[in-house]
């Protein structure tokens, strides 16, 4: 196991920004501090043709400055949307940033993705971390109370990447981690994803209009074009779809008891043998086939357009503080957020 830090870039503020990569078992696994974001994961091919970077990105700082897909980006404080950029918690209104269309996503154009955090990176027991920590003051982003956030990745000798999220407030305060890694086994910029194999580990999923904001109602999968409860390519129901949305962004109800760390999703390419199975403690898992990637210039010789990476993002569901039938994520004094997150990576011949 090892851990190199180097310099990444300085932002317009005179602040320097830092990258650290992680070696473990046969992974190798770049971050940076700003906005706590995975760069790189360099992972072995099941057909002998050596190894490749799984995950979109930049080769520089000033691409992850203006990311405007969210490529490996950790959002906060609330990921996915809010209704009307707004929400109601103990009788009274708060208002956000209505970045989408009406409504907020991932909490604004100054979400958590767009901040430098504090770093450490640590070894211990079987794994390489780095911790991130991060203070929100009241009010930022529209949001109610103080946040103090501590996110750590990891990576395995058993080549699996930890995600441990934690968060304490000192007033009440939804609350939505996740990381936005868009991924291709195949290999960043190795064409699209539409011939991997996914399964997710979901038997509903959470309905949303036009806009993709939830209707409030859970929907069986079973013989619709949401059902991955088999294995299947990713493409196989695409022509069931709006041309407007084209694709999967929708989140899945992941099975099992929220709060323990279950099976969420499998994803296989048989192009590069590689395999990438998720766990989560979280309620949904969403699953976005890059839709609105448009020629996203990205690491050297890359451009990534639509279907060319996808993301499994674990979370709670989308517009979650104006639905009291989801599970609830609001944190407050004495009842901390916590959630937990696993990638287990694995090639095949």
């Amino acid at each position: 196991m090892h851990i190199k830090e180097k310099k990444f870039g300085v932002l317009p503020n005179g602040k320097k920004v830092k990258l650290y990569t992680l070696s473990a078992g046969d992974l190798q696994f770049s971050l940076t501090d700003f906005g706590a974001t995975w760069t790189s994961l360099i992972i072995p091919s099941g057909k002998g043709k050596g190894k490749d970077d799984v995950l979109l990105g930049y080769s520089c700082l000033d691409g992850y400055l203006n990311n405007q897909p969210y490529i490996g980006v950790t959002v906060g404080r609330f990921a996915n949307r809010i209704k009307n950029a707004a929400f109601t918690l103990n009788g009274k209104k708060y208002q956000l940033e209505a970045n989408d269309g009406k409504n907020s996503l991932h909490s604004g154009s100054r979400g958590f993705d767009k901040l430098l955090w504090k770093s450490k990176a640590y070894e211990e027991d079987e794994g390489v971390y780095v911790r991130f920590e991060l203070t929100s003051p009241e009010g930022d982003s529209g949001f109610p109370g103080k946040l103090k956030a501590s996110v750590c990745y990891g990576l395995t000798k058993s080549n699996e990447i930890i995600c441990d999220y934690q968060v304490k407030v000192d007033a009440p305060c939804p609350v939505n981690l996740t990381n936005h890694a868009y991924f291709n086994l195949n290999g960043e910029g190795r064409g699209d994803i539409l011939s991997h194999e996914a399964v997710l580990y979901c038997s509903s999923y959470v309905e949303v209009d036009k806009y993709a904001i939830p209707t409030g109602k859970i929907i069986p999968v079973d013989g619709n074009k949401f059902d991955f409860t088999k294995r299947k390519k990713i493409d196989s129901d695409f022509s069931k779809f709006p041309v407007k949305f084209n694709g999967y962004d929708h989140c899945f109800v992941v099975d099992g008891e929220p709060g323990k760390l279950r099976p969420c999703a499998e994803v296989y390419s048989n192009e590069s043998g590689r395999s990438m199975k998720v766990f989560t403690t979280q309620p949904g898992v969403q699953f976005y086939t890059g839709n609105h990637l448009q020629k996203v210039t990205g690491k050297p010789g890359s451009v990534y357009t639509k279907h060319t990476g996808f993301c499994m993002e674990t979370q709670h569901f989308p517009d979650t503080p104006n639905r009291i039938s989801f599970p609830q994520c609001t944190a407050s004094p004495g009842n901390d957020y916590h959630e937990k997150a696993v990638f287990k990576f694995d090639w095949y011949s």
